[in-house]
């Protein structure tokens, strides 16, 4: 369970969870569940790069406080700078991933699976892509 408050316990829980879903998803016995797939995993990983870019944000401060980092102190800048600058860049990277993520999310959206097993679901009709008034 989070605790919104410890953030290893909770890194920790999302890497128990990613391997699950990982292990879940090697045979898929219901392709209907794939768009709530993806709709999960695009706000995860939108919620990963966020918390990338805060860790970077930690490290950004620490350098320039000169606080939390012990001998050489040019050493130790150089390494805040480092890290930070992979995280953001990592972080940037999870962004483009997560709207990757949407949009195969969004063309999820308009496939209609049929199957013998599976109950009936009523198509609904797709809506125009206008995107004016109408009345």
């Amino acid at each position: 369970m989070p605790t919104f408050e410890n953030p290893a316990a909770d890194a920790d829980e999302v890497q128990t969870a990613l391997r699950a879903l990982a292990h879940a998803t090697r045979s898929i016995d219901d392709p209907r569940q794939i768009y709530s797939v993806l709709g999960s995993l695009t706000s995860a990983v939108a919620s990963l790069s966020q918390s990338l870019h805060q860790l970077a944000t930690f490290h950004d401060g620490a350098a320039k406080k000169g606080v939390w980092v012990a001998g050489d102190s040019r050493a130790g800048r150089a390494a805040t700078h480092q890290v930070s600058w992979e995280l953001h860049r990592a972080g940037e990277i999870l962004h483009q991933v997560s709207e990757s993520i949407a949009s195969a999310h969004g063309a999820e959206s308009r496939i209609t699976y049929v199957h013998p097993d599976f109950p009936a679901v009523a198509e609904t009709p797709h809506r125009s892509v206008d995107h004016g008034l109408s009345l």
